[in-house]
């Protein structure tokens, strides 16, 4: 109960700023939920969709994974079924892998969104708490300049702390969203990456079949 006064007291004596840096961290707070939820979310999608992928591409069920990649929402399934796609229109390998980049630019995009906000807000919170600093110090000097002699010193120093909350609090809100910018962007590279590393290993396979089917061919002749 304690910590809630001080807290609810720190709020009020640092002045009207506190409010939009209070929004500012309570925006940030909810894109990174957001955020985390639709990468967690990406993850476990991307991991079951590969496992079903594999198999049929074990058989050479490419028709299966076309239809698979139209329907299905994991970002990893789009990859793979462009380059499928593409495998029936030209069996180079180039042309597979740059259809696999185009699809994975095509997702890229959608694994990013909102994230570079979380490092925009904070430098919003952070450029709010030292100008409501600054307009509490132009406040505290301009009401000291016509205050009583005796009590200069002590009503400057308590403005001078009231004026510092704005500060304090802009630091405290962009901290923790320049840590949830970090952790979401190293997320999403994670994903990424994997993405990548399934996709080479889809046109690897794809490429090994190839190249077996070609010496049974030529082996029969």
């Amino acid at each position: 109960m304690d910590f809630f006064n001080v807290v609810v007291r720190f709020f009020q004596e640092g002045g009207p700023f506190m409010f939009p840096i209070a929004l500012v961290l309570a925006l940030g707070v909810a894109i990174a939920i957001e955020r985390y939820i639709f990468l967690s979310g990406a993850k476990r999608t991307n991991k079951r969709a590969f496992a079903e992928i594999e198999p049929m591409l074990n058989a050479s069920q490419y028709d299966s994974v076309v239809r698979m990649s139209e329907r299905d929402n994991a970002p990893v399934t789009r990859v793979i079924g462009a380059g499928i796609a593409r495998l029936k229109l030209s069996p180079r390998r180039d042309d597979v892998e740059y259809a696999m980049e185009e699809g994975l630019m095509e997702t890229i995009p959608r694994l990013e969104q909102r994230t570079p906000y979380l490092g925009t807000l904070a430098n919003i919170a952070t450029l709010l708490g030292l100008l409501g600093t600054i307009i509490g110090l132009i406040a505290a000097f301009s009401a000291v300049a016509n205050a009583d002699p005796s009590e200069k010193a002590s009503l400057l120093s308590q403005s001078i702390s009231v004026a510092m909350n704005t500060t304090a609090f802009g630091l405290i809100s962009a901290i923790p969203l320049l840590a949830f910018h970090a952790m979401l962007q190293t997320k999403t590279t994670e994903i990424v990456d994997s993405m990548e590393m399934a996709g080479v290993k889809c046109i690897n396979l794809l490429m090994a079949k190839k190249s077996l089917s070609a010496n049974t061919r030529a082996s029969d002749e």
